[in-house]
């Protein structure tokens, strides 16, 4: 198979659980608090690549001891690194709290090094690119070199990702190099104006996209499983439950990974949206971000027992 090439960014999660937020100006006592790995793009990668895939992940990082949290989390999952080391920043920290009662979680993003990911960047790791079966990106890194990525996959007859997370206004020129967008519900309002918050406002949504130029759109909904809109069919691929909710951050990093392995794979897109919601429906079910995701041994165990009824 070949790879599945990612660009994005590497974060240290720091995590606090409490009842709710401070208020401006409050401090107030939490539950826990907990260091890990993160960022979209590095999430990303760990869930394809404990789903089964080969991947590399483009990215820089300081080098500090956040860095060695990167570099200890790819080798644990079987991520290839392709990282460079940017001595005048830092590895960037994510702070995230999660409220106790709902696992609904609030993020701020300081991207450190990753934030300075350039188009020179990507044009150095062009040919990996051009070698991928499947390329994807977010927005956590600076537009130009996503954008730079995607024009160098789509020449090259890549199939092409775009998480469009955190929202952003994007132009036409970038959502007509996507084979798949794959926005959750506030993205997805962002990008459109309209609102998602039902299943049919979400193929209102997902039309309005695919009239920007989009190939097919994938919105993520959460405990609604996920909407499919192709200008074709549009299908909507209920949640895929593992259990209790434990925590949502990363869910759509687990959803995207595994969508990726699932297309890379060969497998029809229903189908690789069912990986994606299984991967996600497991993630949830445990804390955390990259350590929350699940083996392909995992995935294919509840994709059977959901198949079994």
């Amino acid at each position: 198979m070949k790879p599945i090439v990612i660009l994005g960014i590497f974060v240290a999660d720091t995590a606090y659980r409490a009842e709710r937020q401070p208020k401006m100006g409050e401090t107030i006592l939490g539950t826990s608090f907990a260091l890990g790995p993160g960022g979209k793009g590095s999430n990303q990668s760990v869930a394809a690549a404990m789903a089964g895939g080969k991947v590399h992940f483009i990215t820089r990082l300081g080098a500090d001891a956040f860095a060695e949290i990167a570099q200890s989390t790819w080798a644990r999952a079987g991520v290839v690194p392709e990282v460079k080391v940017d001595r005048d920043s830092y590895t960037g920290a994510a702070y995230i709290f999660i409220e106790n009662a709902t696992g609904n979680n609030a993020i701020i993003v300081a991207p450190g090094a990753a934030g300075r990911v350039s188009v020179e960047d990507v044009e150095e790791k062009a040919d990996l690119i051009r070698s991928a079966s499947v390329f994807v990106t977010q927005l956590e890194q600076p537009i130009p070199a996503a954008l730079r990525a995607l024009q160098i996959a789509r020449a090259a007859g890549v199939t092409t990702i775009l998480n469009p997370a955190p929202a952003a206004s994007l132009p036409d020129e970038m959502l007509a190099l996507c084979d798949y967008l794959t926005p959750n519900e506030s993205e997805a309002e962002a990008l459109t104006g309209l609102p998602v918050t039902s299943v049919e406002e979400a193929e209102a949504a997902a039309r309005a996209l695919r009239a920007r130029g989009v190939g097919a759109v994938v919105i993520t909904l959460g405990d609604k499983g996920a909407l499919y809109h192709d200008g074709t069919r549009t299908v909507h691929v209920p949640v895929i439950s593992a259990g209790p909710v434990v925590e949502t951050t990363g869910a759509g990093d687990a959803f995207n990974g595994g969508f990726a392995v699932a297309l890379a794979e060969g497998r029809e897109v229903i189908e690789a949206v069912r990986f994606g919601c299984a991967t996600a429906g497991i993630s949830v079910t445990r804390p955390g971000t990259a350590p929350a995701m699940p083996a392909r041994a995992e995935i294919e165990a509840l994709l059977a027992r959901v198949a079994a009824g």
